[in-house]
């Protein structure tokens, strides 16, 4: 793996595409894309193997091209095959796509108005197969559903306890406190977190940096702190529900913040689409969340 080499892929033009729905989202993903439950019932490597196929279109489509710099990847699609090569390998060497992997085991029930990550058992295994994979660095997330300072200083010590231990594995952590954009006071969560960031982001060592993955804000420009911490190697926008027409919007109101969409950027894709159909789909939509994150 050529650390340098994605290091500087991953800050520079290009946006981040999150391919990495879990075993809880699988379902909802591939009903949007127009496969139903009973295509699988209940067999759920079956239901993971329909998905990786899904993933697999995407990622060989070519639209799925330089205008993006990174992908997130479900644990069981860095460990398949696309044509013929590992998931992770296919992305860097034929697309100059950085790999990225999600590590989180699901969320927490809410306490204190946030949802804190579940323990993650055997992260460091997980953390050694990523590098193995050639995975640059790793997604994580928690969400917060209400302004309680406790609940959101907590979400932050998590995110920073599991960014130093995927830093001691030599990968690039991207934490994710994601704000829930139905919170009705979203904009307090945003304040109270973005103080917790900037605290947790002062307290690192020299020469250990994170990169960021938030939801967009209700105030434009809100997270410019943030963007220019020295500690942040770069601050990619989740689409949180969001249709891609309005995430895109909310984007391009937020210089330096890029996209890290999934919604968002598969909405408009359908399995019973041609090929024809799903590429012209799928360039629509890199297009319009490209322009919008170079903005």
């Amino acid at each position: 793996m050529d650390t340098q080499a994605m290091r500087k892929r991953i800050t520079g033009k290009g946006f981040i595409a999150a391919l990495d729905q879990s075993g809880g989202s699988t379902p909802k993903a591939l009903a949007a894309y127009g496969i139903a439950e009973s295509a699988w019932n209940d067999d759920k490597e079956k239901m993971f193997d329909l998905m990786h196929a899904m993933r697999a279109r995407i990622m060989t489509n070519r639209a799925f091209d330089e205008r993006i710099s990174g992908a997130i990847l479900f644990e069981k699609t860095m460990n398949s095959t696309v044509e013929g090569m590992l998931s992770a390998i296919y992305l860097w060497e034929k697309k100059n796509i950085v790999p990225f992997l999600k590590i989180d085991e699901g969320l927490s029930d809410e306490v204190n108005g946030v949802q804190l990550m579940k323990p993650m058992t055997g992260l460091d295994a997980r953390l050694q197969s990523a590098v193995e994979h050639g995975i640059f660095g790793t997604k994580e997330r928690s969400v917060i559903n209400s302004a309680n300072a406790d609940g959101i200083a907590a979400i932050v010590e998590q995110q920073f306890d599991v960014g130093n231990i995927v830093l001691n594995a030599g990968l690039m952590p991207i934490l994710e406190p994601e704000v829930n954009i139905k919170a009705p006071d979203k904009a307090d969560c945003e304040a109270i977190l973005r103080d917790a960031l900037l605290r947790g982001l002062d307290a690192l060592p020299d020469g250990r940096d994170v990169m960021l993955k938030l939801t967009l804000p209700e105030v434009a420009g809100f997270y410019q702190p943030l963007i220019e911490h020295s500690k942040v190697l770069r601050v990619v926008a989740l689409s949180g529900g969001y249709s891609c027409k309005e995430a895109n919007a909310k984007l391009a109101e937020n210089p330096g913040m890029t996209a890290s969409f999934s919604r968002a950027l598969v909405e408009d894709l359908h399995a019973s689409q041609s090929d024809e159909e799903f590429t012209a789909a799928l360039d629509k939509a890199v297009e319009s969340i490209f322009r919008a994150s170079i903005t």
